[in-house]
């Protein structure tokens, strides 16, 4: 659990951890700062969860994501077409006096159902992924898996940070500013930005920072991959006020680790600066 000093007592708190772009570094950042705060790991990235390569928990719980769907009763259906016109996402086609169903498309939003006056239309239920649960590295572990081929992963991310548990909860989400993201960001209290001092890091860091300044959530940044301190990074927090959380060096041990499915926090000289990670988490987060 996280403490609240002000209020003397025990807090859940849900941080997300994004990225502009894919490829800086968020899913390391994440897990090892979930192991640092000894806080639950939550994989929220569910088109791509690789968390679980570095954490190796022993899966304890499953659970089938299942979504709605309209079914055409024929005997019923006089082919009016209200269900067709009235679909915004283009689930229902009426091809002559056939109305076909494209489930993958259907957003469950109940509008074809409220307009058939035949009652001609039921809604069914298939799975598109699933959610598992388990323990890793002393860590409670979660993630989501949306199934190959499925288009909408938001009711996996629903569902997956619907019961997230207790504590401070670390949240590794897609990466970039998508429809995904911004799901998970409903569920975020605060959050960090992983980046990279490169200029397509910053171009990405600056979109990250629009969205999470119009969900007026709360952030840091991490710098990942740094090998100077002056860097176009530094320059454009210091410049917009942005708190920089911490930082890792970019060094061949750590892609050495990375390639292997190793925890960097299991490494001494690596563990130092998650620990300090985690402290100004708290600092930021928390104390101020």
């Amino acid at each position: 659990m996280a403490w609240d000093p002000d209020l003397g007592e025990e807090i859940n708190l849900n941080i997300a951890v994004l990225s502009g772009k894919g490829g800086t570094g968020k899913t390391t950042i994440s897990a090892n700062l979930a192991l640092a705060l000894q806080g639950n790991y939550i994989d929220v990235d569910v088109e791509e969860p690789n968390g679980f390569l570095f954490l190796k928990p022993q899966i304890d719980h499953r659970e089938e994501v299942l979504v709605n769907y309209p079914m055409i009763h024929k005997d019923q259906c006089k082919s009016c077409g209200r269900c067709v016109a009235i679909c915004q996402f283009n689930a229902l086609a009426q091809v002559g006096k056939e109305i076909l169903v494209f489930e993958k498309l259907c957003h469950d939003c109940g509008a074809c159902k409220i307009v058939c006056e035949d009652q001609a239309l039921t809604y069914g239920q298939r799975s598109i992924g699933q959610i598992e649960r388990g323990i890793g590295n002393s860590i409670h572990c979660s993630r989501g898996i949306l199934e190959v081929g499925e288009p909408m992963a938001i009711p996996v991310i629903r569902q997956l940070l619907k019961n997230s548990g207790e504590g401070t909860n670390i949240m590794d989400c897609s990466p970039g500013t998508s429809c995904n993201v911004v799901q998970s960001l409903r569920y975020a209290d605060r959050a960090i930005l992983v980046t990279e001092p490169t200029a397509f890091g910053l171009h990405d860091l600056k979109r990250a920072v629009a969205l999470l300044r119009m969900f007026l959530t709360p952030f840091g940044v991490i710098i990942n991959k740094e090998k100077q301190e002056e860097n176009q990074i530094r320059q454009y927090c210091q410049k917009e006020n942005i708190i920089i959380i911490g930082s890792l060096p970019y060094r061949k041990e750590i892609a050495t680790a990375y390639s292997k499915g190793e925890m960097l926090y299991h490494h001494p000289q690596y563990k130092q600066d998650f620990d300090q990670i985690a402290k100004r988490v708290r600092e930021v987060f928390l104390w101020n």
